[in-house]
């Protein structure tokens, strides 16, 4: 039995998607969500295996930029909905797609590939490597207080709907991508996204809501959150789910978390998916009762190992020998000399000797400044060749502010 592997023709989008949602326990989404996938699949990024007339595998790849440590905006194809068929497992189908969307990605000049993982065990033997965190917490408001810096008496807050106030907080997000490594410019259709909220994903819960800060009449962040009430016996013991939160300045964000900590009838607030530096839990006064937990979020693959690291800048000055080995993408293979500093960088071929060796999986965890190559070499995944190297360049390597992926995709 052979399977043949090509691009997915629009017309044959019901039968390659159904394949991923078969994997993905076979639930039927609702209308609104599967048509606005639909509209979002860019066919001609898209692959999918075929056994006769039936598919059998899937994977895509949306055109994005990101941004890299610097402020700097790279492209990056960003992989997804990505499945085969449970009937035809172990018979490399994975692998070749994974093989031809790479030399894609290449063929179209984008130097990296991201993407989420359900099952991250899976994507590290194709060369990515997690980038990036986020923070999942439940803050108890019964018991945590917040402490917010003055000037939050002048914002003023503004509950409306997601879609009415669309535009502007689309606005505030789109101010943040550059301060932020690992952050997405929001292409047409994407801001719809955030607007999804079908009625069978609520689990009790309200339709979500959004709440404006503004300040002189200018929108100056937001938060889109839902209230799912609940009573015990002893009274309410609802909960706030906050789903997107994002302000131009501290006191922004600060005022935004004391109202979401204040909702009437409401016990607990469920934070998900946020920055690791996240300003909230230092304005908390017990963040052990807020249940910090972290995940792993955004995987990062170079695809054109020296076009990659010269997109980004370095903290510090950087002159050091990598030895890398990528023995999915061969092209990357070898020794490559990368100079560079806070200005910029330059990433070229060298004959000299290696000062660190380490695979390109471990180049994409330390790409957007969240990972350190220190702790990577503490777990055996760098070695330092000449001594004195791996500090400085681990440094260097380092972001100031912490990647952070504010959705998935």
């Amino acid at each position: 039995m052979t399977t043949e592997l090509r691009v997915l023709d629009p017309a044959e989008w019901d039968k390659w998607y159904a394949v991923l949602e078969l994997a993905f326990g076979g639930v039927p989404e609702a209308d609104e969500e599967r048509k606005l996938w639909q509209e979002l699949t860019e066919h001609e990024r898209s692959l999918g295996a075929w056994d006769g007339d039936r598919c059998v595998g899937t994977a895509g790849a949306f055109s994005f930029r990101l941004t890299v440590p610097g402020g700097r905006s790279v492209p990056a194809a960003g992989v997804t909905m990505v499945s085969v068929a449970g009937t035809h497992r172990r018979r490399g189908i994975l692998t070749s797609m994974m093989r031809r969307q790479l030399e894609d990605v290449r063929s179209w000049g984008e130097p990296l590939a991201v993407l989420t993982a359900s099952e991250p065990v899976i994507y590290g033997r194709f060369g990515y490597g997690a980038a990036t965190q986020a923070v999942h917490a439940t803050i108890d408001t019964t018991r945590v207080g917040l402490t917010v810096p003055e000037g939050t008496d002048g914002i003023t807050l503004r509950v409306t709907s997601p879609t009415e106030a669309l535009d502007a907080t689309e606005a505030v997000y789109a101010a943040l991508v550059p301060g932020r490594p690992g952050m997405l410019e929001r292409r047409p259709g994407w801001e719809r996204v955030a607007l999804l909220d079908p009625p069978g994903d609520r689990d009790g819960a309200s339709p979500r809501l959004c709440v404006l800060a503004e300040r002189d009449g200018r929108v100056v962040g937001y938060a889109h959150y839902a209230i799912k009430p609940n009573w015990s016996f002893a009274g309410s013991d609802g909960s706030v789910s906050v789903h997107q939160l994002a302000g131009l300045d501290p006191v922004a964000e600060a005022a935004l978390w004391r109202f979401l900590c204040s909702v009437d009838l409401t016990a607990r607030v469920r934070v998900f998916s946020r920055p690791v530096d996240d300003a909230w839990q230092h304005l908390v006064t017990d963040v052990r009762r807020c249940e910090p937990t972290l995940r792993e979020i955004l995987f990062v693959r170079l695809v054109e190992l020296g076009a990659a690291l010269e997109a980004r800048a370095y903290q510090t000055p950087v002159d050091v020998v990598f030895e890398v080995a990528d023995a999915f993408c061969p092209w990357n293979e070898g020794r490559w000399r990368l100079t560079g500093d806070a200005t910029g960088a330059r990433c070229v071929r060298t004959d000299d000797p290696a000062d660190l060796a380490l695979s390109v999986r471990e180049l994409g965890a330390a790409y957007l400044g969240g990972v350190s190559l220190l702790s990577l070499a503490a777990a055996g995944r760098v070695r330092e060749l000449r001594p004195g190297t791996l500090t400085a360049a681990s440094v260097a390597f380092g972001s100031p502010v912490a990647p952070w992926l504010p959705h998935s995709f």
